[in-house]
């Protein structure tokens, strides 16, 4: 019986090969490099299948050039780089991978905020350009996290484990999400409207999906409603921060601190953010342990195998 042929975009774990070519005949991106879109459409053209990343745009163009493929499978949470509803038309399934990363997510989120929020990465590098010559009461003064308040916007699995950690800091945790939260009570967590969540919080973490809904969440506006001494993370994705705006912010002093995984039109940074004071800037590591990273890349390849196996997908996206 013939396999299906599937094209995996980007290199990744030799086990997750091994197991994907018992079902299937693969063609895959060895060289690792990021494939233009014209590029992606030519290898897809013949494919059953599609293994894609975050950064692969799979918009009708694609699926159109692709007439034999049946399912796209992502090796992420996020699937706003697919067009759902051209999928939907065309009967494709859609698998991402849920869970898997939930924690490591959340201790990056951690791991921003705390950074940012005490200065570690702008005073290290003034160390390591040999500026420290004595030790002074107001060097890179930082904002205190215990006791303070955490403000989530997004409070699904990242968010809620980003909230359980907070009680170890004895913080106050204040959330806005598009409903309540079943599981607040266990956190401690108030829910309130956004306005506010953004004009009492010390430190906000952004943690939603990202859609048309959701684009600039954090604007010019939003940005000066907090604190002048707040900390604003963004481990969601590219696009719910206005970055020109949040640079703009930090240069002027409305704000106190910024960490960011994730930017509009990454990996293509805009320069301003480069130039902005108190920012702790990281290529979109979130996920980025080998285990998280492995179980991401293996449930992306259950999604197809179940597919091959004409079973349910365990992770599918609803397309309509």
């Amino acid at each position: 019986m013939t396999k299906p042929k599937l094209l995996i975009t980007r290199e990744v774990f030799p086990q997750v090969i091994d197991y994907l070519q018992q079902y299937f005949e693969i063609e895959s991106n060895q060289a690792d490099d990021e494939w233009s879109p014209q590029e992606l459409r030519a290898r897809a053209a013949d494919r059953d299948a599609l293994f894609v990343v975050a950064s692969d745009r799979v918009d009708a163009e694609l699926l159109d050039a692709a007439p034999k493929l049946r399912i796209v499978s992502t090796g992420s949470v996020g699937h706003n780089h697919i067009d759902l509803a051209a999928c939907a038309a065309r009967g494709i399934l859609v698998g991402n991978t849920p869970d898997v990363l939930t924690e490591a997510t959340a201790d990056m989120a951690w791991t921003l905020l705390m950074a940012a929020a005490r200065r570690v990465s702008e005073s290290e590098r003034w160390l390591r350009a040999g500026n420290w010559k004595r030790w002074a009461f107001d060097q890179f003064l930082g904002a205190d996290v215990h006791r303070s308040t955490l403000g989530i916007i997004g409070m699904g699995r990242i968010g809620s484990a980003i909230a359980r950690r907070a009680g170890g800091f004895e913080m106050k945790v204040l959330y806005s999400n598009r409903s309540r939260a079943a599981n607040e009570a266990e956190f401690g967590a108030q829910f309130v409207e956004r306005d506010e969540l953004l004009r009492s919080a010390d430190h906000v973490v952004l943690v939603l999906p990202y859609s048309q809904a959701t684009h600039h969440t954090i604007g010019e506006r939003e940005l000066a409603l907090m604190k002048p001494t707040a900390t604003l993370v963004n481990i969601a994705r590219g696009g719910i921060v206005d970055d020109a705006a949040l640079a703009r912010a930090l240069a002027a002093g409305k704000l106190g601190a910024a960490g960011l995984d994730v930017y509009e039109n990454e990996p293509a940074l805009d320069p301003a953010l480069l130039e902005a004071p108190r920012i702790v800037l990281t290529p979109h590591i979130g996920s980025a342990t080998r285990s998280s990273r492995l179980g991401m890349a293996m449930l992306a390849a259950d999604n197809l195998v179940a597919f091959a196996e004409n079973r349910p997908l365990p992770a599918q996206v609803p397309t309509n």
